[in-house]
């Protein structure tokens, strides 16, 4: 398992935007988002796209991987969070990326 703590792509853009002490309406409004869209990406109660990966990474001069791998990590998590195999897919899955690649 990686070291990298583990962290959702919302509680990641919380962090970057409180240690900014940025309030919340001033990025809702620099993403082009509705404040209250913004609240519940930060919370996890909503996904968010992947357009906005760019414009964090602009905003705050963070690390595109970092919130790219926060990201899809989560698509991945919350796509097998309710499956009975989810970890064992995902084991597999990580597998058949490796296998995958050395087709290419």
């Amino acid at each position: 398992m990686s070291m990298q703590k583990v962290e959702t792509f919302g509680e990641m853009l919380r962090k970057l935007r409180e240690e900014s002490e940025m309030p919340l309406r001033k990025l809702a409004a620099l993403l082009d988002l509705d404040q209250s869209t913004l609240s519940k990406i930060e919370r996890n109660e909503r996904n968010p796209n992947a357009d906005l990966i760019e414009k964090v990474a602009k905003i705050f001069k963070a690390s595109k991987k970092d919130l790219q791998v926060a990201f899809l990590s989560d698509q991945i998590a919350y796509k097998l969070l309710d499956e009975d195999y989810g970890v064992e897919a995902l084991q597999v899955a990580e597998d058949k990326v490796t296998y995958l690649k050395k087709q290419k």
